[in-house]
């Protein structure tokens, strides 16, 4: 819950490194786990960490770091892919700030109790009237039902409405207008997350369907003694460890202080047409058996 969050707020006071292995190791069995642990570590708790003040740390962290789950609210129907366009308002009204808007595709929403809620203070502004607050559930944040998903299906994905939902001006995360700029540069680390979250369910369904091929015969041999099979596993190989290594690459850039920016959308880009292909292809290699689920 809290790997890199320090051992004076309950974390285990690990590595950015430490956080990636997790989440790729933890991928391998269940991306939706997976992706659980992602967004609370590379984006929940690393922005409270990095811009929050020492209240809200002293707020938060802990309960992040044991049995709080929380989320990072930034898309909108409007909002996609060209995030900063926010419709969501927040209005300065004496020593709070009352909210009104909606979010969709919130990961890990319904369980969430804690929400960094990116609103535009200043429209006039662009995007440089946005800033992140800090939300409680029992502010008045409304949690829609689970959006139902063809996958990563234990992990929620819902969207919320903030209807004239009052949060003290303490809970602004660091400096009111910068929520852009903290945006811009956490979604960068939660790129190495994504990366390695689907570099997990890669090398997870290879080693799901190898094992099948060598159990099952035809024409007096098991499946994995034909070479035209043999060509494709070993370039899904390949080209699981080459995601690997763009991903573990961007990870250390950015755990020493480097530019990681291109090198994290490289491995997160990469890394996701592998899973996709090894999926695709360990589906294809087990046969009939690919077509059916487990209990």
């Amino acid at each position: 819950m809290g790997i890199e969050t320090g051992s004076n707020f309950g974390g285990s006071n690990a590595s950015f490194m430490s956080a990636i292995l997790v989440i790729e190791e933890l991928a391998k069995v269940d991306p939706s786990v997976s992706v659980i642990c992602d967004v609370q570590n590379t984006l929940v708790n690393t922005l409270i960490r990095k811009y929050g003040n020492s209240d809200i740390q002293q707020r938060y962290l802990p309960r992040l770091a044991t049995d709080t789950v929380g989320c990072f609210c930034l898309s909108e129907a409007g909002a996609g892919s060209d995030a900063f366009s926010l419709k969501t308002r927040a209005e300065k009204k004496g020593n709070s700030y009352v909210i009104n808007g909606s979010k969709m595709w919130i990961t890990n929403s319904y369980e969430a109790d804690i929400f960094l809620v990116f609103a535009n203070v200043d429209p006039s502004q662009g995007y440089k009237g946005i800033s992140c607050f800090v939300l409680e559930k029992d502010m008045g944040v409304k949690v829609a039902k689970k959006e139902i998903k063809l996958g990563i299906k234990a992990s929620s994905t819902c969207a919320l409405s903030f209807d004239d939902v009052e949060v003290p001006a303490a809970n602004v995360l660091g400096e009111g207008g910068k929520g852009y700029k903290y945006a811009i540069e956490i979604l960068n680390e939660g790129r190495i997350g994504i990366a390695a979250q689907m570099i997990g369910a890669a090398q997870g369904a290879f080693d799901h369907a190898l094992p099948y091929m060598f159990e099952r015969k035809q024409f007096g041999q098991s499946i994995a003694d034909f070479q035209g099979l043999q060509h494709q596993y070993a370039q899904v190989a390949v080209e699981i460890e080459a995601a690997r290594l763009l991903t573990y690459n961007a990870a250390r850039l950015k755990e020493g202080g480097s530019n990681f920016v291109k090198e994290a959308a490289m491995a997160k880009l990469f890394a996701s047409q592998v899973a996709e292909k090894a999926a695709s292809q360990a589906i294809e290699w087990v046969g009939g058996v690919g077509f059916t689920r487990g209990p």
